[in-house]
This record gives structure tokens, sequence and C-alpha cells, in this order.
């Protein structure tokens, strides 16, 4: 039997630049503590994450600048827009994301806001290395080289 489509999923905000300025070594999903006027403003898709960054304190982890459009219908009950989030990770996962900041040099950097199957606000976040100039260059040849090389076996193929 074929799975149905799940209605439920749906990408809010992504960010793209995230794997060409990082090196993403792993990435983990977790919860993230919204308002209510906030999810009614993601679910028309208003929201940004590029310039956004997680960050440990004080034993807990946290979205910082993240950026969630105003809900016009929530009036003098809305939401700050740029305001702190914080997000929901076991203290297992809380602690290696601790120790891989500290320790290693490493950023915890937002890649993809997503409503999950149970129409779950979730948030994925890398742990990523940041890469200099060089090694952004080399991806860039290497992205162009595959497209070119794609090009030519569709002419030749």
């Amino acid at each position: 039997m074929a799975e149905k489509e799940n209605s439920n999923y749906k990408v809010i905000a992504e960010n793209r630049r995230a794997r060409f300025d990082y090196a993403i070594e792993s990435d983990l999903e977790v919860g993230i503590v919204l308002t209510g006027s906030e999810v009614k403003s993601l679910r028309t898709g208003q929201s940004n994450i590029a310039d956004s960054y997680a960050s440990v304190e004080e034993s807990e982890l946290w979205l910082i600048n993240g950026y969630i459009a105003p809900y016009k219908q929530a009036g003098v009950w809305g939401h700050e827009e740029r305001r702190r989030r914080k997000l929901l990770v076991n203290r297992r996962e809380l602690a290696r994301l601790w120790a891989a900041t500290a320790k290693d040099g490493m950023t915890l950097v937002p890649l993809v806001m997503y409503f999950n199957h149970r129409g779950m606000v979730k948030l994925k976040i890398g742990i990523a290395k940041g890469k200099k100039l060089a090694d952004k260059r080399a991806t860039s040849a290497k992205r162009d080289w595959d497209r070119q090389k794609r090009r030519l076996l569709k002419e030749h193929g």
C-alpha cells in the first residue's frame, strides 16, 4: 500500500547561505517555544532565519535574531518580531551542543524551520565550522564544474 502525501509538513523558512558559509558537521531537530500570534504568522509563511544563530546560555538553548513577522489580527496581543526564542532539546543533546561550541569552536546555525507531520513547528540546527574564503571558492568551483559536467553529458548523451 502506498503512503499518502502528508499535508501537514511544510517548510516555513530556509537558510540557504548556511551551507555556503559553513561546513555542517551534523544537524539536530529541535522544538521551539512560540506564542499563538507567532504560530499564526508562521502559517502565512512570513519568517526569516538567514541572519539568526543558536546559542547555549545558562544551560538553555536560544534562537537569537530569528524574524517572525507581526500578525496583524493579533492587535495588542501580538509579539516582538526578533525576540529570543527558547529551543527545546534534552539534557544530553544540550551538553553535546555546549561542548561543541565551547571547546571545539563550532557554531550553531539554523538550517530549516518547518511544520512537521503533526503540525508542530520544528527547527533543524546544524553544528558547523565557518569556512575560509578559499573553502568557499572551492565549493563554488565544484558546484560550477558539476553543473558544466551535467550540461556536457546532456548534450552528448
